[in-house]
């Protein structure tokens, strides 16, 4: 279907999806879910293809690893589909009622956005999430996702649409572009009238892409140069395994820490326990003067390595004299993601939540938790390090806007 014609569909599916009542989005959703596990050796083939092709292309094993499905993962897509279903239903929602002294009864309501384009790299499971999202939150989803994993995407949104069909909905509430060329990229980002809002999700360079040459308006998806602060009032029995699960629980995250922040008084007797388990899980660290005398091995870092979201077995290391030099540091280096505090002192902690610039702040524990499925949204369309309408982990009530809903008994304007 040639890409105008898929923007009319679009935007006959969410004027359908308008009339489908709550139940019927849910029993959907369970229906997909079920369709999923059904087609799970098709959708395994069709990845298996993908992968095969990546990795003849030398594709980087950190991305190899985001590309890849496997029986499990497609079990995670199919229950966070259960979860989104089992989520309260948004739309509706009565977010403030006032009455004017003329009489007028003026409602904020919640209502969706209508037809969301979301521009994806390499993680075919974001499918079934930004689907999931956007059908039980009312909106009709034009899906654009990277050449990479283009038979994987296929196989999930043709099984979609066919348990769509089987509950009498629309099958165009979710739409696949097959088309991977540029030409037809720089098209879907101006489908002004057709796409009210367009959701970029992959690495910086997509991002930026997507931010600087769309007129659709844009909720931008940051990278994650996650940092992990670890203050002189730190637990040692704690930040050894939550600094190991942030770095190598999954490399090829955007949730999972790239930066270490030690503060000197910690520096002699934690770096060392530190840098034996991470050579354990092979990492390679890149660190400061005063870091490198404790970790000999360790290459010297530079500042490109501070603000590097490296999606690989590296992890950068900076030794801090205070508190504030760390909230400095991570304030100038990081992305806005997902920055941590392992720290014993309340003081320490509740100055970092406050200072530190970022749409997810932790004290005590892994920034690998930035996350819909771990929030408890079902799952999400991504991780907003924006500031305007969303921020952070974006679930329902991120893909919805209001209106305003005036019931009068005929007031007219003196």
């Amino acid at each position: 279907m040639e890409l105008t014609q898929m923007g009319q569909a679009a935007n006959a599916a969410k004027y359908h999806l308008q009339k489908v009542v709550a139940a019927a989005r849910n029993e959907a959703l369970l229906t997909v879910a079920d369709g999923l596990l059904a087609d799970r050796e098709a959708v395994l083939e069709a990845n298996a293809a993908d992968v095969e092709a990546a990795e003849k292309r030398g594709m980087h094993p950190g991305l190899v690893d985001r590309l890849m499905l496997t029986r499990e993962r497609i079990e995670a897509m199919a229950e966070g589909l259960r979860q989104v279903c089992a989520l309260p239903d948004p739309l509706g929602e009565v977010l403030e009622r006032f009455t004017r002294p003329n009489g007028l009864e003026i409602e904020k309501r919640r209502v969706p956005l209508g037809v969301i384009g979301i521009i994806y790299e390499s993680r075919p499971n974001v499918t079934a999430d930004a689907f999931g999202l956007c059908f039980k939150s009312g909106n009709a989803c034009i899906l654009k996702g990277g050449s990479d994993a283009l038979h994987s995407n296929r196989a999930i949104t043709e099984s979609i649409r066919r348990s769509l069909l089987k509950c009498g909905i629309c099958m165009d509430a979710v739409q696949l572009i097959t088309d991977t060329s540029r030409e037809v990229t720089e098209r879907f980002m101006r489908m002004n009238g057709f796409v009210d809002v367009l959701i970029p999700r992959g690495g910086a360079g997509l991002i930026r892409t997507v931010v600087e040459n769309s007129t659709v308006p844009v909720i931008e998806t940051g990278t994650g140069n996650c940092h992990i602060y670890i203050d002189e009032d730190v637990d040692p029995k704690k930040a050894v395994p939550i600094l190991i699960n942030a770095k190598t629980q999954r490399i090829g995250v955007c949730n999972a820490c790239e930066s270490l922040v030690v503060h000197e008084k910690v520096r002699e007797s934690l770096l060392p326990l530190l840098a034996e388990k991470l050579r354990e899980k092979k990492v390679e660290m890149r660190a400061d003067e005063r870091a490198r005398q404790v970790i000999p091995e360790a290459l010297e870092a530079t500042q490109e390595d501070y603000a590097r979201e490296y999606l690989d077995y590296i992890l950068s290391i900076k030794t801090v004299d205070s508190l504030e030099e760390a909230i400095s540091h991570i304030n100038h280096y990081n992305t806005g993601h997902s920055d941590a505090i392992l720290t014993e002192n309340r003081e320490h902690a509740e100055r970092f939540l406050n200072e530190v610039d970022s749409a997810c702040v932790y004290v005590n524990a892994s920034t690998r938790f930035t996350d819909g499925f771990e929030f408890g949204f079902g799952a999400e369309i991504g991780i907003s390090t924006q500031k305007l309408h969303a921020r952070g982990p974006m679930g329902l009530k991120e893909l919805t806007t209001y209106k305003y809903v005036i019931r009068g008994n005929g007031q007219i304007r003196e």
